[in-house]
């Protein structure tokens, strides 16, 4: 694939989306590895993979996109991550922007910002902090100016910052009340530092962003804090796209596990067959492994159906309902994820650990990206909702 025109087509059905993210992804596979051996920063990948209009495809339909469905975009993450993880979880936070917008954001906002991605900007993101009491505090400062406000404060795990051209923003103003500014990538006062060392994932450029006294026009913020003090289906977005790229990174190190069983293993002296993939143990764990990656694939598209609900007829409880769905999805998709990754090795032998192969960017990627929050708490927010009817907490994370 290459990029012959600056134009970006503009994706209009979902299944459009599919057929595109299925061609970008076995493009994206081919130097996978080689990405993250040689941490070879994707930015000509990110070029295409925005060029092909993939990046548009939740704007609504009102503002020119295809407002695909939760189901849809599911899909696309987990095909993309399966190809190249990281590049499965670049565009996370610029999908989990959008949906901020489209809740909270005025008319005007949501024209002027779908457009510019409807032609082909990336949004990154600015979020965490680390240092604080805990992981949802914000210190990040955003202060009146007289052309609109000033921002102070440095962020961390900033996926997606390095390649974006507006980087949203928690900030929290004088009342401490948070909210989100799309900040220009180009704006003064801002530095982008590429000093991510995270062993998987290692091509997101999830490092650090530095704001200095970074001015924003007033009509480049909009609230953030509110879509998490009344029922919004902004955390359970975030949290399918979390589970999406997992169970890419599932689907990647099952596939690969097949590939060098059947092309290179030998099998066990005490099979009794000349053929790594008859082995009868080899084939019981293979069954295992594939029976519970394809639960996580039908729980990721049952989770997906469930926020589209939320999404069209948002209360309490279809909030909920959305919630605990994907954080099932999510509770599977994490313990596959890490489980494909590692069986691989005892299933393809010793010669699978040979760096030349990069097998071992599987297990790094979902050990590094499962650690976003503890799956332990989705068991228990799950639990509580089926037996005392408690509904999950009002934010990004359960």
């Amino acid at each position: 694939m290459s990029l012959i025109s600056k134009q970006v087509p503009v994706i209009h059905s979902d299944a459009e989306a599919l057929s595109v993210a299925r061609e970008l992804a076995a493009f994206f596979k081919r130097d996978s590895a080689l990405r993250d051996r040689e941490r070879r920063l994707p930015f000509d990948e990110l070029e295409l993979f925005s060029h092909t209009g993939l990046w548009g495809i939740t704007v609504p339909k009102a503002y020119g996109g295809a407002g695909v469905s939760s189901v849809t975009l599911a899909q696309v993450i987990a095909l993309i991550a399966a190809a190249d993880a990281s590049l499965g979880q670049i565009p996370q936070n610029h999908f989990y922007a959008l949906e901020v917008l489209r809740v909270n954001g005025t008319h005007e906002q949501k024209q002027r910002l779908y457009a510019e991605v409807l032609a082909g900007e990336r949004f990154g993101n600015a979020l965490a902090e680390i240092g604080t009491k805990t992981a949802h505090d914000r210190t990040t400062h955003l202060a009146q100016a007289e052309h609109g406000y000033r921002i102070t404060g440095r962020k961390f795990y900033a996926t997606g910052a390095l390649y974006a051209q507006r980087i949203p923003t928690s900030v929290v103003d004088d009342n401490g009340i948070q909210h989100l500014a799309f900040v220009r990538r180009d704006s003064d006062g801002l530095s982008v530092i590429d000093d991510w060392s995270g062993f998987g994932q290692r091509t997101t450029g999830s490092g650090s962003v530095v704001f200095d006294n970074v001015l924003v026009a007033a009509q480049d913020v909009i609230p953030f804090q509110s879509a998490f003090e009344r029922p919004t289906p902004v955390g359970p977005l975030a949290q399918i796209l979390h589970a999406a790229i997992d169970t890419g990174i599932a689907r990647a190190a099952f596939e690969d596990a097949l590939h060098f069983v059947r092309s290179k293993t030998r099998p066990w002296i005490d099979a009794t067959t000349d053929i790594a993939s008859e082995d009868p143990l080899t084939l019981k764990s293979f069954g295992h492994l594939s029976v519970r990656l394809h639960a996580a694939e039908a729980l990721l598209e049952r989770a997906g159906a469930f926020l589209d609900i939320a999404q069209s007829n948002t209360s309490a409880s279809t909030v909920a309902a959305a919630s605990i769905a994907i954080a099932e999805a999510r509770a599977l998709s994490t313990e596959i994820s890490l489980a494909a990754g590692s069986t691989l090795f005892e299933l393809a032998g010793s010669q699978a650990t040979l760096a030349e192969h990069g097998l071992d960017r599987h297990w790094r990627n979902a050990r590094v990206h499962t650690l976003h929050d503890p799956v332990r708490w989705k068991y228990h927010a799950v639990g509580n909702y089926y037996l005392n009817d408690a509904n999950p907490p009002l934010r990004g994370t359960i």
